[in-house]
């Protein structure tokens, strides 16, 4: 596992050092950051056109993260991603997630998401990256709760659709050779183990449709999420190491009551201040072989992110493990051979054993 590193979303901004990509990297390698996931759509960080297009631009942008001491961990489309599914329902909503000429045009809308996720396949080649996250989009989630009653074959047709338009994107990730980490997120028709099933598949098994492992989305679903590594670690390619708790009252349960944040009995915490086990977190990514990045996404209804983005380095990196190459016990034990094997078993030490072989 590579890390600690930091997703960039929730700290760019206008004021300096978050306003440019040299700036906020030297601000996060001085916090103990060794990689930076890098929002694609924020062109103050980053120009994703130019990426897909210029090796030399890629190059500038891999020595300025170099100079600063950091790596580029993946490019992040979460809000591109979400514009390939829109329900009507959500067309004012995640308007403001695409660009200006746009909007207001839910097909032209879906097309510039479609092209956008198609220049961050060529842009994360250039970059020499090998994973790349996002979220897939949601034609369904207005059906979640089962009422009114679902017509049947709904589910199955969202999932159809939906499989249709990333299929040509899985397989232009592919042409790229990097996977598409979907984050299994609310809000997303990707958001649990069996949704994310039923996607792949709808895609054939594509082997570029992979999970980026999120732990604080399925503790508000009160999903698992130990368990959840047990099952789907072959497809996890990315982890966002985000805390969170979920405090039921005698007022509001998982959906909240349309509170603020501050008042869910669901909300996210900074690291180490919700109720995350990421000793086991970590522990079980060590003993499946992750080999992927431990990327910090702060978000926190409390806490400050300056303070946030302080604690997280050194809470991911004191949790980071050290894979042993022997075993604890190795000093106990004894050179083995086939002949001293079969004396322990109480077979061929000179004395019959009462058993004829023909």
């Amino acid at each position: 596992m590579k890390g600690p590193a930091i997703f960039l979303a929730q700290f760019a901004g206008d004021a300096v050092p978050f306003d440019n990509l040299d700036a906020i990297a030297r601000w996060a390698a001085a916090l103990g950051y060794k990689g930076i996931q890098i929002p694609s759509w924020d062109g103050r960080l980053f120009d994703l056109a130019r990426a897909a297009e210029s090796q030399d631009y890629c190059d500038e942008v891999i020595g300025v993260c170099r100079q600063a001491g950091v790596e580029i961990t993946e490019l992040s489309t979460h809000l591109q991603g979400q514009l390939i599914a829109v329900h009507p329902a959500y067309d004012v909503q995640f308007d403001g997630f695409a660009a200006a000429h746009v909007r207001d045009n839910p097909a032209a809308r879906t097309q510039w998401a479609i092209d956008q996720l198609t220049l961050a396949a060529r842009a994360s080649r250039r970059l020499g990256l090998i994973a790349h996250a996002t979220f897939s989009g949601a034609l369904l989630w207005q059906t979640v709760y089962p009422w009114p009653q679902r017509p049947a074959g709904l589910v199955a047709e969202g999932f159809a659709e939906l499989a249709r338009r990333w299929r040509p994107l899985l397989d232009i990730f592919d042409e790229n050779g990097i996977d598409i980490a979907y984050e299994l997120h609310p809000g997303e028709d990707l958001h649990d183990g069996l949704t994310f099933d039923r996607f792949l598949d709808a895609v054939d098994h594509h082997p570029r449709a992979n999970i980026l492992y999120d732990p604080s989305h399925f503790l508000l679903q009160q999903l698992d999420y130990l368990a959840f590594i047990d099952i789907y670690h072959a497809r996890i390619k990315c982890f966002h190491v985000k805390d969170a708790e979920f405090r039921p009252n005698g007022r509001a349960g998982v959906y909240g009551g349309y509170a603020d944040w501050v008042d869910r009995p669901g909300r996210f915490r900074s690291l180490g201040d919700g109720q995350i086990d990421f000793k086991a977190i970590f522990s079980k990514f060590t003993q499946y072989g992750y080999d992927g990045w431990a990327v910090l996404e702060w978000e926190c209804a409390l806490k400050h992110p300056a303070q946030g983005a302080a604690e997280g380095a050194p809470f991911i990196a004191a949790h980071m493990i050290r894979k042993t190459d022997h075993a604890f016990d190795d000093f106990a034990g004894a050179a083995a051979d086939t002949a001293t094997n079969r004396r322990m078993l109480g077979l061929d030490d000179g004395r019959s054993n009462g058993v004829h072989h023909p």
